[in-house]
């Protein structure tokens, strides 16, 4: 029901932001370079015993105590595709549907209670009663895992310059975005989880006009989502994963005319 709302608003966000004359249907699609941004990851801990530390003692972690790392990610590939009306004024709106995906490259910064524990035996994290021979550093540095997102937007443009070849663009959206989150270093899986988010997302373009019916595209676009909350299969707890995203895509446009 949520997701329906959500659709529904988006709908009349885009109604409500479309002026009276149209001057043209179009439908366009495009692909891209995602550079997924680094996600400061942070969350709470349920009450849990500790693995072997490393020197066959253990810890009695509380409930709500702190933790997280980073986690950082390739880039990753972004596709999108639109329909919408442009209007005589400059103005544009569309209705956008995207994916991207980035897989994780690397884990670092460990920390539990405000402290690193990046040199502990990964034991004490595992749950493992016998120690494992190599630290909590070296376990999540191999970076194995992944984020995607399936989106929808309802954007508003400017365009400048219309009577010319080249038009740059200006443009915003709001959206809802269907999260997924891995994390499984080493083989180790830690998240399994996801979340449906809020979504906004900041473009600047130039479109070059081919003919009356085709034109081709290039934009830049700032992504971002509120954070998604998971659930820790590791060890109980919950962690916030921040999801951010610079674009680089191209595509073409196919406009109907009036």
């Amino acid at each position: 029901m949520k997701i329906k709302a959500s659709l529904l608003a988006l709908g009349a966000f885009a109604i409500v932001a479309s002026p009276a004359v149209a001057q043209e249907w179009y439908v366009g699609g495009s692909i891209g370079i995602n550079n997924q941004s680094d996600s400061d990851n942070s969350g709470r801990t349920d009450a849990f015993t500790t693995g072997n530390l490393g020197d066959g003692t253990t810890l009695d972690v509380a409930a709500g105590t702190d933790y997280g790392w980073d986690t950082e990610f390739d880039s990753g590939i972004a596709y999108g595709v639109e329909a919408g009306l442009s209007y005589d004024s400059g103005l544009r709106s569309g209705i956008e549907i995207t994916r991207t995906d980035a897989d994780v490259d690397t884990h670092t910064n460990v920390t539990l209670g405000g402290g690193s524990i990046d040199a502990l035996d990964a034991a004490s994290v595992a749950g493992s009663p016998t120690a494992l021979g190599a630290t909590v550093a070296e376990v999540v540095a191999d970076g194995r895992g992944d984020i995607s997102a399936t989106s929808i937007f309802a954007n508003a443009y400017y365009d400048f310059n219309r009577s010319g070849m080249i038009q740059p663009y200006l443009g915003a959206g709001i959206g809802v975005s269907d999260i997924d989150v891995t994390y499984n270093p080493s083989g180790i899986g830690i998240i399994d989880d996801g979340g449906t988010k809020f979504a906004y997302q900041l473009k600047a373009g130039a479109t070059v006009k081919f003919n009356d019916s085709w034109e081709g595209y290039s934009e830049y676009v700032y992504r971002a989502t509120d954070d998604i909350k998971t659930n820790n299969d590791l060890f109980p707890g919950n962690l916030s994963i921040e999801n951010q995203q610079n674009l680089l895509s191209v595509g073409v446009r196919y406009r109907f005319g009036a």
